[in-house]
């Protein structure tokens, strides 16, 4: 999804950082071995999520919705020595995928998988967080805003994925779209929640950056 001429989005990405081996190496297995590649974050979304967690410089970061683990080596690059991220995804078939990748980069010791409900874990996980990476099933991104929003840090940050939805939040909404619905229902709440400033990015799908004030 180009929102930009695809020339000038090609110079912007050729003019941005380089997609690290490994990241090329995962995306390559990805394509050949899992459905849907296209859910991966992508090498310009993935330096875009690398660029905001290293200056975030997070300790403690939440990912929901792993998928092959792309999105999470791209924001591990900014933790703290001592930080780890957890991520939560219900897909236990790409369990040992996103391990494999996971061991073999610098950041394997701290990079905590949950498989299971994200709704279920999310309580359980007694800590706060700097950052936190919603790409997860739409229907529940106001249930996890909800989760989320008392347990991030002040001055911690929500980045929200797809939520332009591929054009959909502009179109007449179909009666049994719920996803469009819960989508457009989340920006709305990101907008008006005054715990929280709230700016979406047109990159890919669209990604919001939510601070907590």
């Amino acid at each position: 999804m180009h929102f930009l001429p695809e020339k000038l989005d090609h110079y912007i990405v050729s003019h941005s950082e380089p997609e690290p081996e490994l990241l090329q190496q995962l995306t390559r297995e990805t394509y050949q071995k899992v459905l849907q590649p296209i859910m991966l974050s992508g090498p310009y979304q993935g330096r875009v999520l690398s660029m905001i967690s290293k200056l975030i410089q997070p300790k403690h970061i939440l990912e929901l919705g792993t998928f092959t683990g792309y999105a999470t080596l791209c924001l591990a690059e900014g933790l703290q020595k001592d930080g780890a991220i957890h991520t939560i995804d219900v897909n236990e078939e790409l369990f040992d995928f996103q391990r494999k990748y996971f061991d073999v980069s610098e950041y394997g010791t701290q990079i905590h998988q949950h498989l299971g409900n994200a709704l279920d874990i999310i309580p359980e996980l007694n800590m706060g967080f700097d950052l936190v990476f919603i790409d997860a099933d739409k229907p529940n991104y106001v249930k996890y805003f909800h989760l989320i929003i008392e347990k991030l840090n002040p001055g911690g940050v929500i980045l929200s994925d797809n939520v332009l939805w591929h054009g959909k939040v502009l179109a007449p909404v179909a009666e049994k779209d719920d996803s469009t619905k819960i989508v457009m229902a989340y920006n709305e709440l990101l907008k008006q929640d005054e715990r929280i400033e709230t700016v979406i990015l047109p990159i890919r799908d669209g990604l919001t950056i939510s601070r907590k004030l």
